[in-house]
């Protein structure tokens, strides 16, 4: 029987269309799985089944009652939960408080049961079939274990329907097959869940139905045991569905670069929770594309190469020189960048472009007294060869828009050039414009000799750059493309 419909959803943001003409359907007692690629509009509408976004067109009906939540409260109270992918548990407090975080039990005298807290934990958790000690610390379990505790948490709010954002993307296998146990254990208990997920594997594997969106539209909604992970990649992009799309399907052949010398060497990286025993070879004057869904492990695995993630195990080694990579100055003395996918990682938005430029060099401008003027001149001549709009440097960097504060993220390590320079997102949230400006300056560090190593969840950014790509799930690398022509849908199936 049908627990939550919407028909005809619509939403815009200003003159962006997010969702179009939507209709999806949740049963009671089903998982259904919701995939696309990024920007196709899963998020908008989990955000207006759970009440964050209040102002929509079309129809909502929850058990046949045309529902509008004004606020995410009015969701949970009419039995709608959301776990999201960056889980809002408190890893300093134990783990019936996060259980009960916001309604713990109370005693005849408005004080807090512990009792009570810990043996509720306790019963919550054995239904979901997790051991743990209750008055734990939160911090002390493993990731998979946390995760289930604050499905446990929505459950306790009596949440009829379960968003689940992503909620494979950081597990280990065995961890993925014991969330796996409970979510079926909900589903024969007559809760129904909305599993989103960039890994088709796991959604095929768990869920009942499964719809796919492209381009803010719900475009094929089928039942699982009906289709394969080559029909719901087909669905997503959309071959034949205009001339950007059908560019990406098309084999893109790899240029091989193996007769360069090795610039960086990996070998047996290793980061708790984040990859494991990662192994790699960087080229001079090549890119090398890491390519995985969100969660894979490759936006985590180049900031371990820079230093800001220090591994746990394996060595490195900078042409051929073993280094040691415990710090992000150690990173940069070694000669490798690092432009992080979160800009405001490392500029500033109120400062002028110019000293966002040349903060990195100023141990060699300004040993004893800064020097404006120098700074003005170095950042003016990256603004013009790299077309920075608007070109005059004494702007605040806020002033710009997200494609040129990224050139100026790109400037900044472009006076003393790098031997390695990792790149992570370069491209996202760019328009197509800005985009093929930053893929222009990446090239142009290629021809000058740099190993550039691309990580993204982008698939078009890895094949437009790459001359060889390693592909990353759950930590691990799995597939390797060199030599040999590659496409966006052999991406997203190796993924």
């Amino acid at each position: 029987m049908e627990l939550l419909g919407l028909r005809g959803i619509g939403k815009r943001f200003g003159g962006v269309t997010a969702l179009a003409e939507v209709d999806f359907t949740l049963r009671e007692g089903e998982i259904h799985g919701l995939v696309g690629e990024n920007g196709a509009g899963k998020s908008t509408l989990m955000k207006i089944i759970a009440g964050v976004h209040a102002e929509f067109d079309g129809e909502m009906r929850l058990a046949g009652e045309a529902v509008r939540f004004a606020s995410p409260r009015a969701a949970r109270d009419h039995g709608i939960g959301m776990v999201h992918q960056e889980l809002a548990t408190v890893p300093t407090v134990s783990v019936a408080e996060n259980v009960f975080m916001g309604a713990p039990p109370m005693n005849r005298l408005g004080l807090v049961d512990w009792g009570a807290m810990r043996s509720g934990a306790r019963e919550q958790l054995q239904a979901l079939g997790v051991d743990v000690d209750p008055a734990a610390p939160m911090g002390s379990l493993p990731l998979g274990v946390q995760q289930l505790v604050e499905l446990s948490r929505v459950l306790f709010s009596g949440a009829k329907i379960i968003i689940l954002d992503e909620p494979t993307s950081a597990l280990s296998p065995p961890e993925v097959e014991r969330l796996f146990a409970a979510l079926r254990r909900l589903r024969e208990a007559g809760r129904s869940l909305i599993f989103i997920s960039h890994f088709l594997d796991d959604v095929l594997a768990i869920c009942d139905r499964v719809t796919v969106f492209r381009n803010g539209r719900a475009v094929a909604s089928e039942a699982c045991g009906a289709v394969d992970k080559g029909w719901i990649i087909e669905q997503m992009i959309g071959t034949g569905h205009g001339h950007l799309e059908e560019s990406y399907v098309r084999d893109i052949a790899l240029p091989s670069r193996a007769d360069s010398p090795v610039v960086l060497q990996v070998r047996g990286l290793s980061c708790p929770g984040a990859f494991r025993d990662v192994s790699l070879e960087v080229r001079e004057g090549e890119v090398l594309g890491l390519y995985g869904f969100l969660g894979a492990g490759q936006l985590d695995l180049a900031r371990s190469l820079f230093g800001a993630m220090p591994a746990a195990e394996g060595s490195f080694a900078v042409d051929g020189r073993p280094v040691r990579l415990t710090s992000t100055a150690r990173a940069r003395a070694a000669g490798i960048a690092f432009v992080p996918e979160s800009r405001r990682m490392m500029l500033f938005a109120s400062a002028p472009v110019f000293k966002n430029v040349s903060i990195s060099v100023l141990d060699r401008i300004a040993r004893v007294w800064l020097r404006p003027g120098r700074e003005r001149e170095i950042a003016s001549g990256h603004a013009a060869g790299l077309h920075i709009r608007p070109p005059g440097v004494d702007l605040a960097l806020g002033a710009l828009s997200g494609g040129n504060q990224q050139k100026v993220a790109l400037a900044k390590w472009l006076t003393r050039l790098p031997r390695v320079m990792l790149l992570s997102e370069p491209t996202r949230g760019m328009d197509v414009g800005a985009k093929e400006d930053v893929l222009t300056i990446v090239r142009g560090l290629r021809e000058k000799g740099i190993g550039i190593v691309v990580a993204s969840t982008e698939p078009e950014t890895v094949l437009s750059l790459s001359d060889r790509i390693l592909v990353m799930k759950k930590g691990e690398i799995v597939r390797e493309f060199t030599n040999e022509p590659v496409s966006k849908d052999r991406l997203l199936a190796a993924a």
